[in-house]
């Protein structure tokens, strides 16, 4: 169970901080620190969750991670399910905790559409999430990066948010999504299946080339 609530806690933590800087700093195209500030929360968060909980659970604190560790043969189909219940239930506890700070009516650093556009919007998703998760798998394989890792995967995580977030606030991450969008409801509820199919279909690709570049 060590590993379910190290999701669940890492998870609750990135959508808290990063949402909640997305909250409180403002993320539209005149406010341009918006973006590197919230961009930061989210890769510092992830960071440090990394060498944190990274030990106990590999710090996945991401459904898209934890699918491409599965079709990569490095998590079970039981702690698969296991990390993913964990992380959904983390990154809704972790909206609740920005509700009594800026209240349901600022979003909740929830997602949207590129233009209304939904092919446009899952189509960035899954790339956004695939260079991300790509990433993760290519580092992890090597035991010598073991120290680093967490520090690549941070600033990549920054570096996919400072384009990303222009385009659709940047999910990469179901979990993250889902959570806040269970809360404040309306078109953020009905257009989250968007941000759970793109990030699970950038993580699937990014485990079959991790497959081929990692052998």
């Amino acid at each position: 169970m060590k590993k379910y609530l190290a999701e669940f806690i890492g998870t609750a933590c990135l959508v808290f901080i990063g949402c909640g800087t997305a909250c409180a700093v403002g993320c539209d195209a005149a406010n341009g620190s918006g973006y590197i500030l919230t961009a930061f929360a989210f890769g510092l968060t992830v960071m440090a969750m990394a060498y944190a909980i990274g030990p106990v659970s590999g710090c996945h604190v991401n459904p898209a991670v934890s699918i491409a560790m599965l079709i990569s043969g490095k998590l079970g189909f039981g702690d698969f399910i296991g990390y993913i219940i964990a992380q959904c239930l983390g990154a809704y506890a972790g909206g609740w905790l920005m509700v009594p700070f800026w209240g349901k009516e600022s979003g909740l650093g929830t997602n949207g559409l590129y233009n209304g556009d939904i092919m446009l919007s899952l189509l960035a998703e899954a790339v956004l999430t695939f260079v991300f998760v790509f990433l993760i798998i290519m580092v992890t394989s090597k035991e010598e990066n073991g120290a680093i890792a967490g520090l690549i995967i941070g600033l990549t995580l920054f570096l996919v948010h400072i384009i990303g977030i222009a385009i659709t606030g940047t999910s990469v991450n179901p979990a993250r999504s889902l959570g806040p969008a269970l809360i404040v409801g309306g078109d953020a509820l009905k257009n989250v299946w968007v941000f759970i199919a793109g990030p699970f279909i950038g993580g699937i690709v990014a485990a079959i080339f991790g497959k081929i570049f990692a052998e």
